[in-house]
């Protein structure tokens, strides 16, 4: 088991190794979506769907957030993947994103929600904080 200390930088704030992320999105909007976060420090899962996605955090113990569009196919959109997660598995953050909705109330608490288009740049950094506020290290703040 690897200890706190050493999942913790100098600052003592935020994890070294990367926060896992996955992106359940459509094509070509997870491609790139995905690259941006990786390019910004987030090790990234991919998923098209909800059912891939469940199948895929049944797997992966170890992530921190999921970034998900409400419109997608499958047997549920975004917005029932995020209460299922946040169910099952309640250290997930949770972003969730429309093209058709400019808001959304009935979000589980804790998540947040991006209408298209949005900057990347603001939803990374959403991300960070989120993950941040999340770690094993941010606790003793």
């Amino acid at each position: 088991m690897i200890s706190r200390e050493l999942l913790c930088t100098l600052d003592d704030k935020v994890p070294i190794i990367p926060s896992q992320v996955l992106v359940v999105e459509d094509e070509p909007v997870r491609t790139a979506t995905c690259l941006y976060f990786e390019d910004s420090g987030f090790e990234v899962f991919e998923a098209a769907n909800a059912d891939e996605a469940i199948a895929l955090l049944s797997r992966q113990n170890a992530m921190r957030l999921v970034f998900t569009d409400i419109d997608m196919p499958g047997s549920m959109d975004g917005l029932k993947l995020a209460a299922f997660v946040r169910d099952r598995w309640p250290p997930i953050r949770i972003i969730v994103t429309s093209g058709k909705r400019m808001v959304v109330t009935d979000l589980p608490d804790g998540s947040m929600f991006f209408a298209k288009p949005y900057g990347l740049d603001a939803v990374t950094a959403a991300m960070h904080e989120m993950v941040a506020s999340n770690a094993p290290c941010a606790e003793r703040h």
